[in-house]
């Protein structure tokens, strides 16, 4: 079992890893006292250079310091992020900002390779723990802490 960190009680961040994606799941209420795990989880799917998705089907708010997050995975991914069915507030957000020109925005869920659900190798948002996060071992000057 990989190790985890706790979070707040009002939302969630977890980070899934497969050798072809990577998936960042995001639920509740994500504020300023999320920021630490977010921007962890951020400079870890950074680090896997890979492709990723951000599973939004169960994020009801985020601030100005988990949008701030977003843009910097969003800005410095290698491959455009797909957005897993956003909330209509973080639609908004997307369009203001007019970060909607850099990240695909799904209406279903694609499914995540390797995962254990049954023979169809794709895993749910319902597989994560909704109150942890992956620690990574990830140099810290992979980001700027807190520069979009």
């Amino acid at each position: 079992m990989p190790e985890t960190l706790p979070v707040g009680d009002r939302g969630s961040v977890a980070v899934l890893t497969s050798p072809t994606r990577t998936r960042l799941v995001l639920a509740g209420e994500l504020d300023i006292s999320h920021n630490r795990e977010l921007r962890e989880a951020v400079r870890s799917v950074l680090a896997l250079d890979l492709p990723v998705d951000v599973d939004m089907r169960n994020l009801t708010f985020m601030d100005s310091s988990a949008l701030a997050a977003f843009s910097r995975l969003a800005y410095r991914s290698s491959a455009r992020p797909r957005l897993i069915q956003p909330p209509d507030v973080v639609v908004f957000l997307l369009e203001v900002t007019a970060m909607g020109d850099v990240v695909e925005v799904l209406d279903h869920d694609p499914g995540f390779p390797g995962g254990p659900e049954a023979g169809d190798g794709t895993l749910s948002a319902d597989d994560v723990p909704a109150d942890e996060v992956p620690a990574h071992d990830v140099p810290e000057d992979d980001v700027a802490t807190d520069a979009v």
